[in-house]
Parts: structure tokens; sequence; C-alpha cells
């Protein structure tokens, strides 16, 4: 405690180091796996999906692995 102004007493906060905040638009994107890999949604199958095949489309509903180079940083932002 330090003797403040007018003889007040007042208490010294601690100083704690900052936490890293999740990234939310990406944690509503991605989904991190048990074994660690990033999963995320494949783009192109929002809108005009009459001028594609269906194969095409078929493929496009399933998830995909990010590239490990942006695993990394990907997960630094998750806090994972």
């Amino acid at each position: 405690m330090i003797g403040g102004r007018c003889g007040r007493i007042v208490e010294r906060q601690l100083q704690v180091m900052g936490k890293q905040k999740t990234h939310k638009g990406l944690s509503k994107r991605v989904k991190v796996t048990a074994t660690g890999k990033v999963k995320r949604h494949q783009s192109g199958a929002g809108h005009l999906l009459a001028g594609k095949s269906a194969k095409r489309r078929r493929n496009l509903r399933g998830g995909t692995i990010m590239s490990s180079s942006i695993t990394a940083k990907t997960r630094v932002m998750l806090g994972k």
C-alpha cells in the first residue's frame, strides 16, 4: 500500500501478463482435429452451382485439410 494525497491509502494493482485472444472470425470457420490438423470448408460451393458439374458439386460437399504452411499460424490465432 502506498500513501496517496490527503492521507488516503491506495492499493497497488498487480500487473499481470495479458492473455492471447482467440480470433473469433477464424474459430467460426475452422476446426482443429484431434491430431492437430486444421479442417476448413471448401470454397466455391456457395452459389452459381448450376454451372458446375454434379461431380464437382459432390466433391465440394466435404471439408478439406489446410496446408501445413498455414496451419501453424492458424493454431496460434485460435490459441491451440
